[in-house]
């Protein structure tokens, strides 16, 4: 599913969270979505998943309806400790399940438990888990939807090394296998640059730059965008390294 946001706007009382932003994102693509605190990121995947009131049109394969199934991923997910992870994953069939748990339901939710590495867990309570495998959680609860569209809103950033690659190489697996138009934020530079399609940058609610990372990310931006000094290089497998180096004043 192609998605085509053209001159959205977002505001909140007097704050203009974002203003006039084109974006494009395709299927079996990861788009990653980086900028400093307050961009208006967040907001981006919001007013996509349709939680936020904005302006300006978004069309999903050139219609303005909004799917049902969007896999989203907020950014604040709450432990609803009450729940089994089981019960939790399903949550993301709501839409599906009507009065009893189906075998498909049951199947579709297997396979992302399976995939996350999260079967052992499944009688588990959320309030049981660490925050980095509730992370995971509902990060298997957006996919067990069978999403067209996926939205994630940093789904990393409670995980260790380790788990920040494997579910990164899940996430690019299942967008190039099921053709997902995926919308990921990320705060890692080297995240995005690996497994991101195309990186956009946002500054103060607007668009600063998108394309290829390799043509995004350099030492100019860096600096101009976060504020931060970077070295660049390239590793054996020619992939970009960015390495911050100190923090630029304040212009």
């Amino acid at each position: 599913m192609k998605l085509t946001v053209e001159g959205l706007s977002v505001r909140y009382c007097t704050t203009q969270a974002i203003d006039a932003l084109d974006v494009a994102a395709h299927p079996g693509e990861v788009l990653a979505v980086i900028g400093p605190n307050g961009s208006g990121k967040s907001s981006l995947v919001k007013a996509v998943a349709g939680l936020v009131k904005h302006d300006g049109v978004i069309r999903f394969d050139g219609s303005p309806v909004r799917p049902e199934r969007i896999g989203y991923m907020p950014q604040d997910i709450g432990a609803r400790a009450a729940l089994t992870l089981l019960e939790a994953v399903l949550l993301g069939r709501l839409g599906r399940l009507g009065l009893r748990v189906r075998p498909d339901d049951l199947a579709a939710v297997e396979a992302v438990l399976g995939e996350l590495a999260l079967k052992p867990l499944a009688s588990r309570y959320l309030g049981e888990l660490s925050g980095g495998q509730r992370q995971l959680v509902f990060l298997a609860q957006a996919l067990a939807s069978e999403p067209s569209l996926l939205l994630l809103d940093e789904p990393i950033s409670a995980l260790d090394i380790r788990h920040q690659l494997e579910v990164m190489e899940i996430v690019l697996r299942m967008t190039r296998a099921r053709s997902l138009t995926t919308l990921v934020i990320l705060h890692d530079l080297n995240i995005a640059a690996r497994f991101a399609d195309a990186v956009m940058v946002m500054r103060q609610g607007r668009l600063v730059c998108c394309g290829k990372p390799e043509g995004v990310i350099d030492a100019a931006m860096v600096a101009s965008v976060f504020g931060v000094e970077a070295s660049l290089s390239i590793d054996p497998q020619g992939r970009l390294i960015v390495t911050p180096l100190r923090a630029l004043a304040a212009a």
